[in-house]
C-alpha cells in the first residue's frame, strides 16, 4: 500500500492537486492523507503567495480546519472517481509547514508528497512557489509537484533533464522505474549544455548506466546545446508532447533555473507540466 501526503490550505490550486493525485496513482493500492496545517502565521492572517494559499477565502478562518477537511473528503467522495484501492485520511498539525510536513512523512512512512502550485506568475517571482520549494529542497521525500493548470493525461512521454555528473541509485530511481511500468511510458533523457561540449569520463559512465538501467523500457536519450536552459526544456517539452518532468534532487543546483528561476515569460511549462523531485 502507498502512502501519499497532500497539503491543503482548502484552494482551488489544492483541490486541483487531490485531483491530479488520485488520477496519478489510480493503477496503485494508496492511503492518501490530507492534511491542512495551522502555522504561526496564517493562524492570524492568511498570505497570499503562488504557491498553494494563493486563493484562500475568508471561509478558511471561519470554519474550523476539521469541518473543511471532512467536507473536501465529502467532496472527493461525491465527484471523484476513487478505485476501491484508494482511501482517505485527515490530519490537522500546529507549527511550521516543512517540521509537520517532516514528522507526517516519518509517522505515516510516506511515500510521495503531492502538491500543488501557481506558476502563472512565475517569471515575476518564482516558477514553484515559496512552500513547494521549500518541501523539495528540505523534505527528503519523493514530491510530486502539480501545478494549476496540470490536467491529468495519461503519462505517455516522461522527461528525465540530466547533467549526468552523478551516479543514479537504484532506490532513487525505483519510484520513477514503477511509475514507467504501470503506465508503459517511454522516457526521454535530455543532456541540455551551454556550450555543447562532450561529457567527460564520469559523465559517460552515469549515462551507460542509465543505457541499461531504461533497456527494457522504451527509451531515447537527447543532447542539446542551448545557452538558455528553460527554453532548451521548453522547446523540448512542446515538441515531444512531455506528460511529466522527472528530476534527481540532486541535480536541482544544476536545473534550479528550471524550477526556481525563470527569466523568460513565454516559458510555460511549468504551469502545466507536473514535476516528479526524486530523493
Amino acid at each position: 500500500m502507498m502512502n501519499v501526503l497532500i497539503p491543503t490550505d482548502f484552494s482551488q490550486n489544492a483541490w486541483n492537486a487531490i485531483e491530479y493525485a488520485c488520477d496519478f496513482f489510480s493503477n496503485s493500492p494508496c492511503n492518501f492523507y490530507l492534511l491542512h496545517i495551522n502555522t504561526p502565521n496564517t493562524s492570524v492572517k492568511p498570505e497570499a503567495t503562488n504557491d498553494i494559499e494563493g486563493d484562500l477565502g475568508l471561509d478558511v478562518l471561519v470554519k474550523s480546519p476539521k469541518k473543511r477537511l471532512q467536507e473536501t473528503l465529502q467532496r472527493i467522495n461525491k465527484s471523484l472517481p476513487l478505485n476501491g484501492n484508494q482511501r482517505f485520511f485527515t490530519i490537522t498539525d500546529q507549527g511550521y509547514m516543512i517540521d509537520s510536513i517532516r514528522r507526517q512523512v516519518v509517522d505515516k512512512k510516506i511515500d510521495f508528497i503531492a502538491m500543488g502550485t501557481k506558476g502563472a506568475s512565475g517569471y515575476k517571482k518564482n516558477n514553484i512557489g515559496t512552500n513547494t520549494g521549500n518541501v523539495i529542497t528540505k523534505v527528503m521525500c519523493n514530491t510530486l509537484v502539480i501545478p494549476e493548470n496540470a490536467k491529468y493525461t495519461k503519462l505517455s512521454e516522461i522527461a528525465f533533464p540530466t547533467d549526468f555528473h552523478f551516479f543514479y541509485l537504484t532506490e532513487t530511481l525505483k519510484p520513477f522505474s514503477d511509475i514507467i511500468k504501470r503506465n508503459n511510458s517511454a522516457t526521454r533523457v535530455l543532456y541540455i549544455d551551454k556550450k555543447g561540449g562532450e561529457l567527460n569520463s564520469d559523465q559517460k559512465a552515469n549515462k551507460e548506466f542509465l543505457v541499461d538501467y531504461l533497456s527494457e523500457h522504451e527509451h531515447s536519450f537527447h543532447f542539446l546545446a542551448n545557452k538558455n536552459i528553460e527554453e532548451g526544456v521548453e522547446n523540448f517539452v512542446e515538441m515531444n508532447k512531455i506528460n511529466l518532468i522527472t528530476m534527481l534532487a540532486k541535480n536541482l543546483n544544476y536545473f534550479q533555473k528550471i524550477l526556481f528561476h525563470p527569466t523568460m515569460p513565454k516559458i510555460s511549462y511549468y504551469t502545466k507540466v507536473p514535476f516528479l523531485i526524486l530523493h
